[in-house]
């Protein structure tokens, strides 16, 4: 009866899309709504500015980005915090239970780029190729690999420290790095999903490269696609 009782209050908190005690119901409730999860993927690497997370997520007006901030904040997902002074400006962040959600997120990353229809060309963010690292990172092609990997992708900047079969990331400037990439988001993925050459890519000018070549061109090759799932015809 008691259960009954909190089952029947909690209805009444927020909208309900199922009636399915199931937590993947539940999860789908509190994160399925468009854009949510691609808000949560810009948070994965430190606090960001509702004009950041406008940028980087061009196909998101302003009023939807304000909805799902605060849909995301009543779930406990991410909290409102304010910088101290000199920058005094407003941030978004995930909450530490909301920053679990990564290997989720990664998981959802992975399963779908099996699909014939990914299309790794389209337009990304810098936080998203960063959390494309993390998510198909082979530790086995890196071996016994330690180096500091920096990225400045337009105004964002990343350091990615491989090392001991793990590949950390850290939004931060690319101080004693290894190796230096600095383009384009885009860019970047040409040379590490899309089979470009960096000499190529250089010559464009779409991407620079600093410090150990042989570093840059093992790097490209720590990231494999999975497997591409049969066309139709081999499927049946």
């Amino acid at each position: 009866m008691e259960f009954e009782k909190i089952t029947k209050s909690r209805k009444t908190e927020r909208k309900r899309w199922y009636d399915d005690a199931c937590g993947t119901a539940f999860a789908l409730e509190l994160i399925g709504e468009r854009w949510a999860i691609l808000i949560m993927r810009e948070l994965m690497f430190g606090p960001r500015r509702f004009g950041e997370l406008r940028r980087d997520l061009p196909g998101l007006s302003a009023n939807i980005l304000t909805q799902r901030l605060n849909q995301l904040e009543q779930n406990r997902i991410l909290r409102k915090r304010k910088l101290p002074p000199p920058a005094s400006v407003q941030v978004y962040e995930l909450t530490e239970w909301g920053a679990e959600a990564e290997q989720l997120v990664q998981m959802l990353g992975r399963w779908a780029t099996r699909h014939p229809g990914h299309d790794p060309s389209l337009p990304l963010s810098a936080a998203s190729i960063m959390m494309s690292f993390r998510t198909m990172f082979a530790p086995e092609r890196a071996g016994e690999m330690d180096a500091r990997i920096g990225f400045r992708l337009g105004s964002d900047a990343f350091v990615v420290h491989i090392h001991d079969g793990i590949l950390d990331t850290a939004r931060t400037e690319p101080e004693d790095v290894d190796l230096l990439f600095e383009g384009t988001p885009p860019g970047l993925a040409a040379a590490v999903y899309g089979g470009e050459k960096l000499p190529d890519l250089e010559q464009t000018g779409i991407l620079s490269v600093s410090g150990d070549r042989q570093l840059a061109d093992r790097f490209i090759t720590l990231f494999p696609l999975p497997e591409k799932l049969p066309d139709c015809g081999q499927d049946k």
